[in-house]
């Protein structure tokens, strides 16, 4: 046998391995017993620091990365990868999701986010194939499929609130949906400003979240459609802005073309959205 058969046999039986670092005893082994069942090479690591070291000496496939942990802090860890170029794909397993959360991570090379009230370690399990069979991302398509769908929680008691959130960003969606629908919402999503402008006219919501970047219509063009509507049913409805960098020009803009208030995405929680949406409805 010639020495290019024997690595492709080598290449094929070889095992895809997952660091998996999280200072939770029973969660890592709860998660490691079911990638390892499904066939995977794991690793654990207790703390950042530890998981580190993991990386250079092991070198994972895929990364699960908690934030709250001793020794150095998922984000210390992201930090120190970028430094080294890392192309290993990470996925956040996180107790907040908080949006603020989410942006940081993003921006440090993170290309998933799951909260480990809400998932189970099926959910990671298809994270991580989707992760691994996506070159190293999470595709839209999984969310995208269910745009301008009504999303509810079906063990919250429903307000009868139709909320449309227009954001282009998969994990900021996914977070203030979830806590939206939890609270009793319905909620149905919007990924740019054509299925936003479609939305308003199939929907009728009764108030609008609606971040300013997106595709090819952005939110202040969105905005305007509506406060210039012809249909009543559209011009009136209340809209509440998110702004990616917070500047004043256009927070002024925005409450001047009629926004009814407006987020700064870097600075709020979802308790802060369900806040602002109760005193813009007066609920």
């Amino acid at each position: 046998m010639d020495s290019d058969t024997t690595n492709q046999d080598f290449n094929k039986n070889k095992k895809t391995k997952i660091l998996i670092i999280e200072d939770e005893e029973s969660l890592i082994e709860l998660l490691a017993a079911k990638l390892t069942k499904e066939g995977y090479e794991v690793e654990k690591a207790l703390d950042g620091e530890a998981g580190v070291k993991k990386v250079y000496n092991w070198k994972p496939d895929l990364i699960l990365l908690d934030i709250v942990m001793p020794k150095m802090d998922g984000y210390e860890v992201l930090e120190e990868l970028n430094e080294k170029e890392n192309k290993i794909p990470i996925i956040i397993i996180s107790n907040s999701g908080q949006p603020v959360e989410i942006e940081k991570t993003k921006k440090l090379g993170a290309v998933g986010h799951l909260i480990k009230t809400e998932f189970s370690p099926l959910d990671v399990l298809n994270a991580v194939r989707e992760c691994l069979d996506n070159g190293g991302s999470l595709p839209e398509s999984k969310t995208k499929k269910n745009v301008l769908n009504p999303k509810e929680d079906g063990k919250a008691r429903k307000l009868g609130v139709k909320v449309l959130l227009v954001e282009d960003d998969a994990f900021l969606r996914e977070i203030c949906s979830k806590k939206l629908t939890k609270e009793g919402y319905t909620v149905y999503e919007a990924i740019d400003g054509e299925e936003a402008l479609a939305g308003l006219e199939e929907i009728k919501p009764d108030i609008v979240l609606l971040d300013i970047i997106l595709p090819a219509i952005d939110g202040f063009q969105i905005l305007s459609q509506i406060r210039n509507s012809k249909n009543k049913s559209v011009i009136n409805i209340p809209v509440i802005m998110l702004s990616n960098l917070g500047q004043e020009d256009d927070i002024k803009k925005a409450m001047d073309m009629g926004a009814d208030d407006y987020l700064v995405k870097a600075h709020f929680t979802t308790e802060e959205i369900v806040g602002k949406i109760k005193k813009v409805l007066n609920s």
